[in-house]
């Protein structure tokens, strides 16, 4: 079986590319042998856009995810529409980019929000404009306007995000990097890949980012619940 090559792990600013159909699958989803299109997971949804093909015709990805074996992706177009497609087929992804963009964004302002909340993460959900992580707090408190300055003045320092692997027994050696207790890093292929906000922030971490922390503009803590005796949802949006 031919794995999807995950072009968005090199390049998460890429909105295009050729590819060739593999295979189509019962659910409506056609698998590409490459990929700019993130698939769900992690928190982030999966990306969605257009194939295009070589007559002109756009169809339209609604979700796109991960195949039964985590090899492959693919990408969502309805039973009827996947099964006009024919393995071998040139066609062109085109992403939906200003949804992707936010989504980077949002994501990457949540890593600062683990900064700021230097907490257990229980869990979290990103949107293209908002999102959120619960945090195992064990007192209340917390201030939405100072939480926001603070998200702030890390965003303001314009800090470069970048990315880098290591081994399985490396991360073993180092379990402090993993902040989140509900989602584990992927494990299997012997290396797991780190996100790094130079001298802010570094965790292991699949998803799409920004270069640098100054492209997530302004955010704002829009909300604070009690989700359990310690159990603390914050939430936050862009501004813009």
């Amino acid at each position: 079986m031919t794995a999807t090559a995950l072009l968005f792990r090199d390049d998460a600013y890429a909105r295009s590319c050729k590819a060739i159909v593999l295979a189509i699958t019962p659910e409506g989803g056609v698998i590409l042998e490459r990929t700019v299109f993130y698939a769900q997971g992690g928190g982030q949804p999966g990306d969605v856009g257009a194939i295009v093909r070589s007559n002109g015709d756009r169809i339209e990805v609604t979700n796109t995810v991960y195949g039964s074996d985590r090899s492959q992706i693919v990408h969502l177009v309805g039973t009827e529409e996947a099964a006009t497609f024919t393995p071998g087929e040139s066609v062109e992804l085109q992403l939906d980019w200003e949804r992707r963009f936010k989504l980077m964004r949002v994501h990457t302002a949540l890593h600062l929000l683990s900064v700021v909340l230097p907490y257990p993460v229980t869990g979290g959900a990103i949107g293209d404009g908002d999102g959120r992580l619960d945090f195992d707090i064990p007192d209340a408190g917390l201030d939405k306007a100072e939480l926001t300055d603070k998200l702030n003045a890390l965003i303001a320092r314009d800090a470069p995000v970048s990315d880098r692997w290591i081994t399985d027994e490396e991360l073993d050696a180092n379990p402090g990097l993993v902040k989140t207790m509900s989602v584990k890093p992927p494990r299997g292929s012997g290396r797991v890949r780190l996100v790094e906000i130079e001298g802010i922030d570094l965790q292991p971490c699949g998803g799409t980012h920004v270069r640098r922390t100054g492209e997530i503009g302004q955010v704002a803590i829009t909300d604070i619940e009690k989700k359990g005796k310690q159990n603390r949802r914050v939430r936050l949006s862009l501004v813009d």
